[in-house]
């Protein structure tokens, strides 16, 4: 995908780094002259830093002490920024990983107005709640961080009115030791979560319960990916011309997640024991198989899509 990332606050690891609103304003300009979009990890630092501040003392091992370090104000607010700056400089905005349930209607209105902005989701904020959410476990910190179970039913609501255009893993992995399950403090450990090898089944699963189909799951986790990423001419759809990109799915069949399942370096997830409904029997890259019951195949390697 050609595009460009950018944070809004310190993103935890010292690879990255954060952008101003001066310096966003800087950039804007040529971002919107080259015609691709802007992702945006929408979370601004200021209310984030008086929250935490106002939690000196508190127990960091607990859940709630967490999401209270990260209130939705800190979304909300970044996002009502990044809507003004897309109106004054018309440029491709897209949010990334949207917690917050607070910004879809502002998020609507930009949107009916005309604004080039699309909206990605995740699968953790739509199976998890913080409500369930134990203290010390780790393996649940991400940020955005994940909200109530309230929020999460806007959140499903905001896909179903096409508010919120796709559901993305924002897959990331980390040591076991960087999540600090030994002293399950928050404010210590690794924000993110490995879930590529389940999107799937945790989205269809959650599916069956609200009554969305394969034909939601299929514009969300592809063609609405394909479209940002501006390679929908190649993929995201199974026609004549395209890539024969695609998976079968035994929709009825059930598994409970155990770290055989995990397909990627540390076999750590959040998910583990949970159970899940549908089950991914093989999937083929071009039109030959790379996967199939449990085991991977050789086949054809990824390759740079220029458009």
């Amino acid at each position: 995908m050609l595009g460009f990332k950018c944070f809004l606050i310190y993103p935890g690891c010292d690879g990255f780094t954060m952008i101003d609103q001066q310096q966003l304003e800087a950039a804007l300009p040529f971002i919107a002259e080259t015609g691709l979009p802007l992702l945006v990890h929408a979370e601004l630092a200021g209310p984030i830093d008086a929250a935490t501040e106002r939690l000196r003392g508190a127990d960091w091992r607990s859940y709630a002490t967490y999401l209270a370090s990260r209130p939705d104000e800190a979304e909300l607010l970044a996002i009502r920024l990044m809507v003004r700056l897309c109106r004054q400089y018309n440029f491709r905005l897209h949010i990334v990983h949207l917690s917050t349930a607070l910004a879809l209607d502002e998020l609507k209105a930009a949107r009916d107005e005309g604004l080039p902005i699309t909206v990605e989701t995740c699968p953790h904020y739509l199976h998890f709640a913080a409500e369930a959410i134990p203290d010390g476990a780790t393996l649940l910190k991400c940020a955005p961080p994940i909200r109530s179970k309230e929020n999460q039913q806007h959140l499903w609501r905001g896909l179903r009115d096409g508010t919120i255009d796709m559901v993305v893993t924002d897959h990331s992995p980390c040591p076991p030791s960087m999540k600090r399950e030994d002293s399950g403090r928050f404010d210590q450990a690794w924000g993110g979560i490995a879930g590529i090898s389940l999107a799937l089944s945790i989205i269809h699963t959650e599916c069956r319960n609200r009554g969305f189909t394969l034909d939601h799951i299929a514009r969300w986790m592809s063609s609405a990916p394909a479209a940002l990423a501006g390679i929908k001419h190649r993929v995201g759809a199974l026609e004549a011309g395209r890539d024969a990109n695609f998976i079968i799915l035994d929709t009825n069949a059930e598994f409970t997640v155990t770290p055989d399942k995990l397909h990627y370096r540390h076999a750590i997830s959040p998910y583990l024991n949970e159970k899940l409904r549908g089950v991914v029997k093989a999937t083929y890259l071009r039109g030959q198989v790379v996967y199939r019951e449990g085991s991977f195949a050789p086949g054809p390697s990824g390759r740079e899509i220029t458009l």
